[in-house]
């Protein structure tokens, strides 16, 4: 009976290594079948594989170093007041986690892409665009987590400044992209092999796709693990859809895969290290680029589900709340609070509880891209 109750509590409510080991177990897996995938086709061999657990490996030690550095600079975290009751104990958790796992992914894919010029893999400058403007979205965030700490407030820079800088480096990479002499990228691929050329209307998306992902990724990062895990999964994913025709971007998914599994051996709860929104938002921006450079938008819309959901949830409780204000200037919830990862702890859900399932809805997602692709 005592056994029967702890496999019943584990199963319900597991542990944060336990969602760490079971992610872990997960994406090496995943990195193994596709290279055994591709090798028997006579692709390249350890694309995956070993930025995936390099990058994990070299995050997961420097964050020793750094999250000690970060707790001497007092970078603890301001928590919401309205938010969760659970969430207060986090107050004084280093924050700004970023700033040591984004450039150790931008810094491996690079000398990894270097070192692999006989494998047809190299730095293009596709990849060294990508990598610019993901240090350029964790650059916003960490002005904006900066200012977070600088005021001790949780408001940092004024939200029209954050998107005005989202939409101006979304839309230099955009127009860069667009320019691209040697690419037709001002298309979208489309399930069954369908191509949907744009044109100009390329750059309008494209702007759009960088401040809708970034700004979902950073609505995701409500929960100890959640965006860690899930970027994890995502990046992944993407990367192996990527793997047969960007081997350079499969290589950049990979390391970034990695560095979000490093940090997740940090951030699992309970959490010793939030990723702030200098990770968040380079980790938005990375996906927006990854998907626009490969013209695959339609897998990337289907990998970044979560994301998208979470997004989605805060529109609609803000759009519900304003139409049935009544004459008292008070209106109604459609949540018991959003993002929807919220609402689901209030519900009664456990941190973990909520991230294990979002893990598993994203795999699912993944396995759903990669069959429509």
């Amino acid at each position: 009976m005592e056994a029967k109750s702890l496999s019943t509590e584990i199963l319900t409510a597991p542990s944060g290594k336990t969602l760490l080991i079971f992610l872990s177990c997960v994406l090496t897996l995943v990195a193994i079948a596709s290279e055994y995938a591709f090798n028997i086709s006579g692709q390249q061999s350890n694309l995956l594989l070993f930025p995936l657990l390099g990058c994990t490996i070299i995050c997961s030690l420097l964050g020793l170093v750094v999250i000690p550095i970060l707790n001497k600079f007092k970078t603890g975290q301001i928590v919401q007041e309205d938010g969760p009751q659970t969430h207060l104990k986090k107050a004084g958790t280093p924050t700004m986690g970023g700033i040591f796992f984004v450039p150790i992914a931008v810094i491996v894919s690079l000398v990894w892409s270097s070192f692999n010029r006989g494998d047809k893999i190299a730095i293009t400058p596709e990849l060294i665009a990508v990598c610019l403007v993901t240090l350029s979205y964790g650059l916003i965030g960490w002005i904006d987590d900066w200012q977070v700490l600088r005021q001790k407030s949780n408001k940092g820079i004024s939200p029209r400044m954050k998107l005005t800088l989202q939409i101006v480096f979304g839309a230099a990479f955009t127009l860069w992209l667009f320019f691209q002499e040697s690419s037709s990228i001002a298309s979208v691929n489309l399930p069954g092999g369908l191509n949907l050329a744009l044109g100009w209307l390329f750059l309008p998306l494209g702007v759009f796709v960088f401040a809708a992902e970034s700004n979902a990724t950073n609505l995701t990062d409500g929960v100890d693990g959640l965006a860690a895990g899930t970027g994890a999964i995502a990046f992944l994913g993407l990367g192996a859809i990527l793997r047969l025709d960007n081997p350079d971007l499969a290589v950049f998914c990979a390391c970034l895969s990695g560095r979000c599994l490093g940090f997740l051996t940090h951030n699992h709860n309970p959490a010793r290290v939030f990723m702030g929104d200098t990770g968040s938002l380079a980790l938005g921006g990375a996906l927006a680029a990854v998907g626009l450079c490969s013209g695959n938008l339609w897998v990337l819309f289907v990998i970044s589900g979560i994301f998208f959901v979470e997004s989605l949830s805060v529109i609609a409780q803000v759009g519900y709340y304003k139409m049935t204000k009544g004459t008292d200037g008070q209106g109604k919830r459609l949540f018991k609070m959003a993002p929807i990862h919220h609402h689901f702890e209030l519900s009664g859900w456990s941190e973990t509880q909520v991230v294990g399932v979002f893990y598993l809805i994203n795999i699912l997602l993944i396995a759903i891209a990669y069959w429509l692709h």
